[in-house]
């Protein structure tokens, strides 16, 4: 459990309802902070790796604490305390394979972030991601030892409008907190989308492929078919048979006075003597004849 030693920001913002009558007074309504139940869905834009502590202020002083959080919203599980990043900043922390949701409430860790503690998580988090029990007597967390950081990754989902720095987070004692960031960290390399986009032109590609390999497999069967057609005994089909649309027939006289018909071939039809004959291997068997 890490104590922040007075370095947190306190601030006590409140949203004043008027009441109208004689006897008008103030009533003040809590803020309750952003809802961060799907910030483990959102697209990351930062992430890396710190030590993280945990605390509770709960503003009653049983811990040591200094008063509500900076952002003025009452403790409550999920608001973690940040050296540098912007109030109200979003995301999630992963321990041992378990997500915990988070937002930026609070100012620190102060001197244990000189030493590279660059998270506070609430402790009722803190349990849970360690197998604890939060102990609302001593605002501790029980049943881990005494163990009080632990090391952890993060995931920005969404950065807080307010000053802070807008990237890996820094020591308090830098100021960053204090300071407008305008040039936000560029967001990582979405790993899985690439993973998916590659599967996908992969698929694409083998369509291609497969398509291109039936179409080759398409021409060499016509080509096979044509030969074997071309050496095969065809029927004899009529002159005026389907099989084709024009032909030219000529009546030929001999020496003899005798009169025939003249061949003519019009596409795969042979034409002779009137009747049609398909393929060329028949027509050269007419032929001999």
């Amino acid at each position: 459990m890490t104590r922040r030693f007075g370095m947190r920001v306190s601030a006590l913002l409140a949203t004043t309802a008027l009441t109208v009558g004689s006897g008008a007074a103030a009533a003040f309504a809590e803020p309750t902070g952003p809802d961060i139940s799907q910030v483990t869905q959102q697209r990351a834009l930062l992430q890396g790796a710190t030590t993280a502590s945990y605390y509770w202020d709960d503003a009653s002083g049983r811990a040591g604490d200094t008063g509500l959080p900076a952002s003025g919203i009452p403790m409550r599980k999920g608001l973690v305390a940040s050296p540098s990043w912007p109030l109200m900043t979003e995301g999630y922390v992963l321990y041992k394979g378990k997500k915990a949701p988070f937002f930026v409430g609070d100012r620190g860790p102060g001197n244990p972030s000189n030493n590279g503690i660059m998270l506070d998580l609430d402790a009722k988090t803190f349990a849970e991601l360690t197998g604890g029990r939060f102990n609302s007597d001593t605002l501790g967390v029980d049943g881990i030892g005494g163990e009080g950081h632990i090391k952890v990754q993060y995931v920005v989902t969404k950065w807080g409008n307010g000053p802070g720095k807008k990237n890996q987070p820094v020591a308090f004692s830098t100021g960053a907190w204090s300071r407008k960031d305008t040039n936000p960290a560029k967001p990582p390399v979405d790993l899985l989308a690439l993973a998916k986009k590659k599967k996908a032109e992969e698929a694409e590609e083998a369509k291609k492929a497969e398509a291109k390999k039936v179409a080759a497999l398409k021409v060499a069967e016509a080509e096979k078919s044509e030969e074997a057609q071309g050496g095969a005994s065809v029927e004899p089909a009529s002159y005026d048979s389907g099989a084709t649309t024009t032909a030219a027939r000529t009546v030929t006289k001999d020496e003899d006075g005798h009169t025939g018909t003249a061949l003519a071939l019009i596409g795969g039809l042979a034409i002779v003597g009137g009747v049609g004959y398909l393929g060329r291997g028949h027509l050269r068997k007419v032929i001999s004849r």
